[in-house]
């Protein structure tokens, strides 16, 4: 057994692993919540892909599912690069603008005290590039069925260096310019929600709408090709958020946390109960299931910001007042005539900003205090008679509204200039689908006549039975039978 005789100190890696026991300053439970908080938040990218493929036409939908993984994988090498670091180092520039490049490829992210306290660097950078992940995932949104794939990649990998970065360290870096000022934001308000919602809306905008000749002015509208996949994907979403989003977001395994779990599923609730009946009334008197799903939504995003700080009435109404505002600004699009036909801008967007805001209102001293010897004091909000709180989270959504239009439409005007980062498919390979002109494979093969892999009979890879539709038709088209008939049979013989 290796002796330790070394000292953890608070700066660089911690310590040389040689000699000292990285993990003595920190509370092992504390440690492996963070851990499993993280992987919970990484299932939320794949669950929003699913979530927006099901809402959108199927000859787009694999393009979106495409998007959540590559995503995971752009956003993932991004964080490692320089991403982490922007945010989170442990100094900043310009007055907590910015962060430097000292952890530039995770050097020296291994063992000192990360921004949380509570957890090492290396955990803390894991855990924290899940919700770069999210932001990611949610701004693509914007630009559904439409948008080259290649310029989607290098797009997202700029925004969230230069649009997303910056956000995240003036809230979540203590040196931070609004968190010295003295804002709130638990989980992401800001930075996730209406840094993704704002640039969603600019890569709608910029884009223009989708191609759709029986639609003259205003916006095209299409229903979901699968309801299914909508309620998969919520699920898949919302279990990450009151999994790991909101309750890791404590940065430790405290009542504070499981408290945070307990309002987001409450708001939630309410959020889903309350655009599905607000629903009933604009849709016919019908209980809508892609309704129920987006209220849900809406409600988890209006908490976001709030969850470690207000007590479960204030969830309550925090869930209902998202919820019926994000229904409300889905018809902003219309009137904007942006085509956000996922309507990422409504839902994260509007709700980020509404959540926010209601931080300022309902965040009490004394939920914040449920984390004990770990947490940091807060003055609260209106209801701890702090009244300038809703300002600093107004100067807080203000601020990261016109960093995020500005700069998104910056970085996108100047890709559209570039010929080979052109942003948009052609006319005809957006009638055509992004799945067949930019991936060509497809979410259901129902045109395939039969199955090209393996081939096992050469006449059969030349010349597929005459009556193959009659066998696809009658369920009989197992591999089996495709890849062994080369005569022609009865399909139902």
């Amino acid at each position: 057994m290796s002796e330790f005789t070394g000292i953890p100190t608070d700066t660089g890696t911690g310590g040389n692993s040689l000699d000292t026991d990285l993990n003595t300053p920190y509370d092992k439970a504390n440690m492996a919540w963070i851990m499993v908080a993280g992987s919970f938040v990484w299932l939320m990218v794949p669950g929003i892909g699913l979530l927006y493929s099901g809402l959108s036409r199927k000859k787009h939908a694999l393009s979106l599912l495409w998007a959540s993984i590559m995503t995971i994988s752009v956003v993932t090498f991004q964080w490692y690069w320089w991403g982490y670091s922007l945010v989170f180092s442990h100094n900043t520039r310009g007055n907590g603008f910015i962060g430097t490049l000292s952890e530039f490829g995770f050097k020296n992210v291994l063992g000192a005290p990360s921004a949380a306290g509570t957890v090492p660097d290396i955990l803390f950078a894991w855990f924290q590039g899940m919700f770069a992940m999210v932001t990611g995932i949610l701004m693509v949104g914007g630009a559904c069925e439409r948008a080259r794939l290649f310029p989607m990649m290098v797009f997202l990998f700029l925004f969230i260096t230069i649009v997303y970065c910056p956000i995240a360290c003036w809230t979540w870096n203590p040196e931070g310019w609004l968190a010295t000022l003295g804002a709130l934001d638990y989980a992401g308000g800001g930075p996730v929600h209406i840094c993704s919602g704002h640039g969603a809306l600019i890569y709608a905008l910029i884009l223009g709408r989708r191609n759709d000749p029986l639609t003259k002015s205003g916006v095209p509208k299409y229903k979901p090709h699968s309801v299914t996949s909508v309620v998969l994907g919520t699920v898949f979403t919302w279990i990450g958020w009151i999994g790991g989003f909101n309750p890791g977001s404590a940065g430790n395994a405290t009542i504070r946390a499981w408290y945070s779990a307990y309002s987001t599923n409450l708001a939630a609730a309410c959020g889903a109960l309350t655009w599905m009946f607000i629903d009933y009334f604009r849709s016919g008197r019908k209980w809508t299931t892609v309704g129920l799903c987006s209220g849900a939504i809406s409600g988890l995003v209006g908490i976001t910001p709030a969850a470690g700080f207000v007590p479960l009435w204030a969830s309550v109404i925090i869930g209902i007042v998202t919820a019926a505002g994000c229904n409300l600004a889905v018809d902003l699009k219309n009137l904007l005539k942006i085509d956000d036909g996922l309507d990422v801008y409504a839902l994260h967007g509007v709700g980020g900003c509404i959540g926010s805001v209601l931080t300022g209102i309902f965040a009490a001293d004394y939920i914040n205090a449920l984390a004990g010897v770990e947490s940091s004091p807060i003055a609260g909000g209106w209801i701890n008679h702090n009244y300038k709180q809703v300002g600093y989270q107004l100067a807080a959504v203000c601020a990261t509204i016109a960093w995020t239009c500005v700069v998104t439409a910056c970085l996108l005007l100047i890709l559209d200039r570039i010929p080979f980062l052109r942003l948009r498919l052609r006319p005809e390979e957006e009638e055509l689908g992004t799945d067949e002109a930019e991936i060509g494979e497809f979410t259901y093969e129902e045109d395939a006549v039969y199955i090209p892999e393996p081939i096992r009979s050469k006449s059969i890879a030349e010349a597929p039975p005459a009556n193959i539709d009659d066998k696809i038709h009658t369920g009989n088209n197992s591999s089996s039978e495709l890849q062994s008939e080369p005569k022609t049979t009865s399909a139902n013989a």
